[in-house]
């Protein structure tokens, strides 16, 4: 079992930036795959960036790709997301997830964190 809580969202303005965090706990961190999905009212939940165990490899949505950053901190058991140039359409409750292995599906993964909410204003 893998316990995950993030933290991090907020309210911004368009073109700003934050940072989300995950931090994990239970069974061993580093060899999840850690991913990030947001869900917006009304929307599917879509992916967002994933990243490969111990980090080497990373993934993003063509959305946020050149303006979101993800990366884990094995030692501390957390994901970050970092977020630059931040838009409206970016606004949503984004969750953190776990997974055995690499996938934009968030069907396919097996530990979900509660969620934070980020909300950019124009």
């Amino acid at each position: 079992q893998v316990h995950l809580q993030e933290s991090g969202g907020g309210l911004v303005q368009a073109g700003g930036s934050l940072r989300l965090s995950c931090a994990a706990s239970g069974r061993t961190f580093s060899t999840y795959v850690m991913g990030w999905f947001r869900q917006a009212p009304g929307k599917e939940r879509e992916f967002v960036a994933q990243v490969s165990w111990p980090g080497y490899t990373t993934y993003y949505a063509d959305s946020v790709k050149g303006r979101f950053t993800i990366s884990r901190d094995n030692a501390k058991n957390t994901v970050y997301l970092q977020m630059n140039s931040l838009k409206p359409e970016d606004t949503a409750v984004y969750f953190c997830a776990a997974n055995s292995h690499l996938s934009n599906l968030a069907r396919e993964y097996d530990y979900w964190g509660q969620g934070t909410q980020v909300t950019v204003s124009s």
